[in-house]
């Protein structure tokens, strides 16, 4: 059966919670060549009975509110950009929480950038009932962005969400797709077909079957060829133009059905799309492993030695961001083919007890790390407790070791037994009881974790 768990995080600190933390991330060195180091998590943690399960680290909590989201700030808008931004007002208040500003970083590939995509997305896709086109030009996309950072900071996201979701004014125009106006597109492509195929997506069987995603490509397809350059065009010669043409016209794609649906089941459908994409790579970036291939190599005769490097290793890669249990799954394939690479033949994972979770951000020694669900979810606030997202706990196995015969780490292959697949409703809060919930206040652990 599959549970859940909700971790609420508040931003607003003191400076004892900053010493508690200081003093509670030795555990994980984190902080290195301070006069801390001598001190252990365990002296803050509550004594636990061996018949009592673990309870989270719980640093004193400050009675300060949550500024940026009880002060919003009034943005300065250019009165340029022709998108009606209170039409969509939910959509970017939740924009705001899943971009919040110690969090966006952390998020980013999961929530933060998915949902600002969609975002950007829909306003421009429900501009079109009025426009009559499925795209910004280059002028007005740079104010229409402005305007969209301006709302979004205000309301508490991080001041650098472009730079972190890699979002330009031109994500806003067609790029190079040669067909942006409605009624051009609607009679190139067959768009009742597509509206079909995409109205309603199995946030289970999408990612596998893909029935939206093959529509929506053929649609692209369609739009792309409407250029007589691409249609004279005789075997390979400007195959990578064309392969960029299409992804352009994907999200001319993308905008016609966020303007045929309202703008929370848009959102829902183009989020559960991006999911399916995001699960299917590690985004950890992995460094350099010498020094695990000398204590893990010649069939691994220090297992202390061994098991201390591979510790070490997987502590840079828990400095870097929360990822879904489905990525973690890849990203314990893709370190244990670095490994084999490197002459490391002994399944290491089990020898030194690493499990899908340690490939995530830690939260506290005794509950290790926290896995996103595969499925599509967001942050929410909380304005008493702070900001909150949902833990996966279905991840506390052991990381698979990769075999020779083992061709990938895909949820769609069946035969590959994975921790909470989207089929488990890990994303489904009447799921949670109380007893599963416990709050955290963790701001400014992830504040010094990105300073070191």
């Amino acid at each position: 059966m599959n549970k859940g768990l909700s971790l609420k995080f508040s931003a607003s600190m003191v400076l004892l919670q900053v010493f508690l933390l200081l003093l509670s991330l030795n555990g994980y060195q984190y902080v290195r060549g301070s006069t801390l180091m001598d001190r252990r998590l365990d002296d803050f943690l509550p004594e636990i009975s061996p018949n009592a399960g673990p309870q989270p680290f719980l640093p004193i909590l400050a009675p300060s509110p949550l500024q940026p989201f009880t002060n919003s700030s009034i943005p300065k808008l250019s009165g340029l950009c022709m998108l009606n931004f209170t039409a969509a007002e939910s959509l970017m208040s939740m924009t705001s929480i899943d971009c919040w500003a110690f969090f966006a970083p952390l998020l980013a590939n999961v929530i933060c950038c998915p949902q600002l995509q969609a975002m950007l997305a829909i306003l421009v896709g429900q501009s079109s009932k009025e426009t009559n086109v499925l795209a910004l030009n280059g002028t007005i996309s740079k104010y229409c962005l402005s305007d969209i950072e301006q709302i979004l900071v205000g309301q508490g996201a991080a001041n650098n969400v472009k730079r972190i979701c890699s979002i330009h004014p031109s994500n806003l125009t067609e790029g190079s797709c040669p067909v942006k106006d409605v009624n051009e597109f609607e009679s190139t492509v067959d768009s009742s077909k597509l509206l079909a195929a995409c109205e309603k997506v199995d946030p289970v069987k999408e990612c596998c079957d893909q029935v939206c995603q093959n529509a929506i490509s053929e649609a692209a397809t369609r739009i792309a060829l409407k250029t007589s350059e691409i249609l004279s065009m005789e075997g390979t010669h400007g195959l990578p133009q064309h392969s960029t043409r299409v992804n352009d016209c994907k999200h001319i794609v993308l905008r016609w059905l966020a303007s045929k649906l309202d703008p929370s089941h848009a959102k829902e459908v183009l989020r559960i799309l991006s999911n399916c994409n995001v699960n299917k790579v590690c985004p950890l970036v992995f460094p350099e492993m010498s020094h695990v291939a000398k204590g893990c190599g010649n069939g691994i005769s220090n297992t202390t030695g061994c098991c201390s490097a591979m510790d070490s290793y997987v502590s840079h890669l828990q400095k870097q961001s929360f990822i879904t249990n489905l990525q973690a799954l890849d990203c314990a394939t893709t370190l244990g083919r670095k490994l084999q690479k490197s002459n490391i033949t002994r399944d290491v994972y089990s020898l030194c007890h690493i499990s899908l979770k340690d490939f995530s951000l830690q939260v506290a020694k005794e509950e290790s790390g926290c896995l996103l669900p595969s499925l599509p979810s967001d942050a929410t606030l909380d304005k008493s407790s702070g900001i909150s997202f949902i833990c996966d706990l279905n991840d506390n196995i052991p990381a698979p070791w990769p075999s020779s015969s083992q061709s990938s780490a895909s949820s769609c292959n069946k035969t590959v037994k994975i921790p909470a697949l989207p089929a488990a409703a890990s994303a489904q809060s009447g799921l949670y009881s109380e007893d599963l919930v416990f709050y955290v206040t963790f701001a400014v652990t992830i504040v010094i974790m990105m300073l070191l």
